[in-house]
């Protein structure tokens, strides 16, 4: 049976952010659950780099359908956990099951990769004291607020936790994330 990897997220996260750990995680033999704040079809957003603006744009992305509630999910049956980035984790870090749960992931130490906005839900969760993680830039202060320290890297490795600014980083925090779990539970 293969191992099970968790991934939070909910509407306005960022398609790519999603579906790329989503259908890498699963060429690796993982079997990856996706969970949201119900089961519904979640709709994703596109973020965009657009000459003249001063942050990304938005347009409406994918829909995939989230295969549990927050409140049917287990950690225990999960050897890891992905936590995408958008606008999703605006909202999803002030669910106390959220919290919850990414706290189980963090103090077990498994395998997290975390992207773009996602390290908010981590930061809600008060688990990033003393780590080390990238994001996107205009949440530096809230990492730092959190306790942690923001790095500008595109695939930043702390012990079992593996992060990155944005979906233009996919290939670097993919293969980290990767080795990481593959080290750590291989499928």
């Amino acid at each position: 049976m293969a191992k099970k990897v968790l991934l939070i997220t909910g509407d306005a996260a960022e398609s790519l952010e999603v579906l790329y750990p989503y259908q890498r995680l699963r060429e690796e033999g993982y079997d990856v659950h996706v969970a949201g704040p119900s089961r519904k079809k979640l709709t994703f957003v596109v973020h965009d780099f657009v000459e003249g603006f001063d942050t990304f744009t938005e347009k409406p992305g994918y829909t995939w359908p989230a295969d549990f509630a927050f409140v049917e999910v287990r950690p225990e049956n999960y050897v890891a956990l992905v936590l995408p980035g958008g606008r999703a984790p605006e909202y999803l870090r002030n669910n106390p099951v959220v919290q919850r749960v990414v706290r189980h992931f963090f103090e077990a130490d498994k395998p997290i990769a975390q992207i773009c906005h996602g390290p908010l839900i981590a930061a809600a969760a008060g688990v990033l004291a003393g780590r080390r993680t990238a994001a996107y830039p205009a949440i530096a202060s809230d990492i730092k607020a959190a306790g942690g320290t923001w790095v500008d890297g595109e695939a930043v490795v702390d012990g079992t936790l593996v992060s990155a600014r944005s979906w233009v980083d996919h290939p670097a925090w993919m293969r980290e994330f990767v080795r990481v779990l593959r080290a750590e539970v291989p499928a």
